[in-house]
């Protein structure tokens, strides 16, 4: 819940202004006990909350303002991936041969490694999310998602292919940040009992505002082309300031931020009793994005340039998706509360690999099935993953913890897409590209058994002793 000033609604916040503070600005909730210091987590039974914490419902307007946040992110970040066969067209030439170049008007290793550099672009979006610990979430996740829409209007101009992957790459950090905070403030604002659901709406969210990016661009590319597809964010830009007003500070921040003492930022700095369960979700986070990062980049490309489907197939699997990647929600949500995070996270990153593998197998159909298969798997993962990355640290390190997670993702898709593009060029098949830098990285599913398991259980109750 919000923490107000005296005599304010929780709905008339800012961007800015000073960070929350227990005292003047006060706890909505006042503390239970006496002395009004929170217990330890040591103290507190299982499924817990720490007394003086207010959380909302995963149907709440603060949740809400995240979802519709983490929309913003994804329609704007989505576009270079939607409309990325009308920018090979249009910055490349198509021929009449059977090589990837003369088919998609750019060949694989440089669509690769443009999109290698702005996948790599967001290693910035590090900083970010790490100053969020710092100075709030709400600031930097609506100050993040503003600049990232701005800029991203801005490269819809480029004259030139690398012009464009330049100013594009400006702005992935600040949507990547955006997306990754959203995250964070949904799970922050829940308790146990709501956060799978509140994160699976917040990844709903996402899916939504990139899924909408490709049904326009698929029903009005000859009208709009790729300029007019990006510079669509303008629409929710728009959109930022009433969505602002439902934006909120987490609790569970302002109690962090006010028993702490302020260092200088370091970036993504997280302590030493919190590195080993780090390091097995940032290899965690590597081995999903050498999958996700090229199965889903190169989709739309596969799908237009090479198999030649017409828009309105493209916009119909789209809308498929959106059916498979709702059921997924549902179904991931409720495996991660009763199942459990590591299996439910482990069945969907198996999910992916085979998805993508037979989608790039050869025929449209399976090309069809594929995408829309590997889009119910991805989702199957969303919520056990983004549960299980905020349930494992305490709120002074959280941030920090989404960036690292982030960037360890950013990694392993710049590297899937380099290789993907280079071994679709050797061998002009994006079949065997699939089976070679996609497919025997769903042997990462094992590492969701390298941390403990934290259905029904609250974050604070997570917390290493120090």
């Amino acid at each position: 819940m919000a923490i107000m000033t005296d005599g304010d609604s929780a709905d008339k916040g800012h961007i800015g202004g000073s960070r929350p503070r227990i005292g003047r600005r006060g706890l909505t909730a006042p503390l239970r006990h006496t002395g009004g210091v929170p217990p330890g987590p040591d103290h507190l039974p299982t499924g817990a909350v720490m007394p003086g914490l207010r959380l909302e419902s995963w149907r709440s307007r603060a949740v809400l303002g995240v979802v519709l946040v983490s929309m913003a992110a994804g329609f704007g970040q989505f576009g270079v991936v939607a409309a990325l066969g009308d920018v090979a067209r249009a910055f490349g030439r198509i021929g009449d041969q059977a090589t990837l170049a003369d088919q998609a008007g750019l060949s694989g290793t440089v669509l690769g490694a443009g999109l290698g550099i702005i996948r790599l672009a967001s290693l910035l979006a590090l900083p970010l999310t790490g100053l969020a610990d710092r100075l709030g979430r709400r600031p930097l996740l609506l100050a993040t998602v503003s600049a990232g829409l701005v800029v991203t209007v801005v490269s819809a101009a480029s004259p030139g292919y690398w012009w464009f992957v330049a100013v594009f790459a400006l702005g992935r950090p600040l949507l990547s940040a955006a997306s990754a905070l959203s995250q964070v403030v949904a799970a922050e604002q829940t308790s146990s009992h709501d956060r799978a659901r509140a994160v699976a709406l917040v990844t709903a969210g996402y899916g939504i505002g990139a899924g909408l990016t490709a049904i326009v661009h698929s029903l009005a590319s000859s009208t709009l082309g790729f300029r007019g597809t990006v510079a669509l964010a303008l629409v929710p830009l728009a959109l930022v300031p009433v969505v602002a007003r439902w934006v909120t500070e987490p609790d569970r921040f302002a109690v962090a931020d006010a028993a702490r003492d302020h260092p200088t930022p370091v970036l993504g700095a997280v302590g030493p009793r919190f590195r080993a369960r780090l390091l097995v979700l940032v290899a965690l986070a590597f081995a999903v994005a050498m999958m996700t990062g090229p199965a889903n980049t190169f989709v739309f490309l596969y799908a237009q340039n090479v198999r030649h489907l017409s828009g309105a197939v493209t916009a119909s699997m789209v809308l498929a998706a959106g059916v498979t990647g709702l059921v997924g929600l549902l179904v991931g949500r409720w495996m991660a509360d009763r199942v459990g995070r590591r299996p439910t996270g482990a069945l969907g990153t198996v999910g992916i690999a085979l998805a993508a593998a037979l989608a790039y197998s050869g025929s449209r159909t399976a090309l069809a099935v594929g995408y829309v298969l590997g889009v119910l798997a991805g989702s199957l993962l969303a919520p056990a993953v983004g549960s299980l990355v905020n349930e494992l640290f305490p709120t002074e390190v959280r941030a920090s913890v989404a960036g690292w997670f982030l960037v360890a993702g950013v990694v392993g898709a710049s590297v899937g897409l380099v290789a993907f593009g280079a071994v679709a060029d050797a061998g002009d098949r994006f079949g065997l590209a699939a089976l070679v830098t996609v497919l025997p990285f769903g042997l990462g599913a094992a590492l969701f058994w390298c941390v403990p398991e934290t259905r029904g259980r609250e974050p604070e109750e997570l917390w290493p002793s120090g």
